[in-house]
């Protein structure tokens, strides 16, 4: 079980980064609508909500374009299976 679960770390680690440096960005934003609201900065809160949700797309893309390779990725190595008919 630890093979498979390193083996799958090491394989999977590169795919998720650029996921991961998303989720800091977007800690990074929330964060700064948290001081923003707490110092009251109306004009601060509506940036930084459109920043943080600027992340957000961007993750969602990511991770978007990372199921579209794994599709194309399994959908060419899996073989034509011929129809019952013939």
């Amino acid at each position: 079980m630890t093979r498979s679960r390193n083996l799958f770390a090491a394989l999977l680690l590169p795919l998720l980064l650029p996921v991961q440096l998303g989720v800091l960005a977007l800690h990074h934003r929330m964060g700064r609508v948290r001081a923003a609201r707490a110092s009251g900065d109306r004009g601060a809160i509506s940036i930084e909500l459109a920043l943080a949700i600027i992340v957000l797309v961007g993750i969602a893309g990511t991770i978007l374009a990372l199921l579209s390779t794994l599709a194309s990725n399994v959908e060419q190595k899996i073989p034509d299976v011929p129809t019952a008919a013939q």
